[in-house]
């Protein structure tokens, strides 16, 4: 077990770490909040994952919460307490960072929503490489109901789902279920709730047997080309492809298959 990212300052651990088998399993801790994230929350989680980037042990993460809540977005409280435009500017920016982290270290990241993910808490669902979700969890870009406009979290929303689903969302700022956010793009499953774990781990165990060479690289070329045009996607991506088959894991990947066998991976 590794430990906490970040203590508030009661001393309780706001994020806690969980390793094993190869899986990070990162737990938001502020329950009595609804896991709100913060500014200390946004640090303990940039914190965990640039370490994570550099941990080659990990080759999967699963990001959860305690409590009622996955996530409830930013701390209203904490921005009413600070009402100040470069305050703003600043949280904003944090924010934007830990979630372009989340897209940028090699590990694919698995959201596990047992509950509410509002806002900013439905953004991090979006920004996820995958996301599971217990049929009681429920989504909402709801910042529109307090004036508040959820441009971040639409940014990921943008990204995830068709323009008029993302809009539906924003606009109206009304909840969906596990199972309308599956038909929505926004989540890969929704899953009885005592099913949760169990599809979660086993999504998670089913990367983490893959060559993580080939996942990491495969999810850095995948973000990068969704910037590109069509033609200079498919020029850098060829590249990109031809580099990975000179992997030592793709030619012992090809060899196993053709001897029908299991592969042994060198980079896990």
């Amino acid at each position: 077990m590794v430990g906490t990212a970040k203590k508030a300052a009661q001393g309780e651990d706001i994020l806690l770490r969980h390793d094993a088998d190869g899986i990070c399993r990162l737990t938001l801790n502020r329950p009595q909040q609804y896991n709100a994230l913060s500014e200390a929350m946004l640090d303990a989680l940039q914190g965990a994952l640039d370490e994570i980037a550099e941990d080659g042990s990990v080759r999967v993460v699963i990001v959860g919460g305690e409590g009622k809540a996955f996530c409830a977005g930013h701390d209203l409280k904490e921005m009413r307490a600070n009402p100040r435009r470069d305050y703003y500017e600043h949280l904003f920016a944090k924010c934007g960072r830990m979630m372009t982290t989340m897209q940028r270290i090699p590990q694919p990241v698995i959201a596990r929503v047992h509950g509410i993910a509002a806002a900013a808490g439905c953004q991090m669902v979006a920004n996820a490489d995958l996301a599971v979700a217990s049929t009681e969890a429920s989504f909402a870009t709801s910042g529109i109901d307090v004036g508040l406009f959820c441009m971040t979290p639409g940014v990921a929303l943008s990204r995830n789902l068709g323009r008029k689903r993302a809009f539906e969302m924003l606009f109206t700022g009304e909840f969906v279920s596990a199972e309308k956010a599956v038909d929505f793009g926004l989540v890969n499953y929704a899953v009885a709730a005592a099913e949760l774990d169990e599809k979660t781990d086993a999504l998670a165990g089913t990367v983490a047997a893959k060559s993580g060479a080939a996942v990491a690289a495969g999810k850095r070329v995948f973000y990068r080309q969704l910037e590109m045009g069509m033609e200079e996607a498919y020029g850098f991506a060829a590249t990109e492809m031809a580099c990975n088959m000179m992997f030592h894991d793709a030619g012992e990947g090809i060899d196993a298959f053709i001897g029908k066998r299991k592969p042994a991976w060198k980079h896990k």
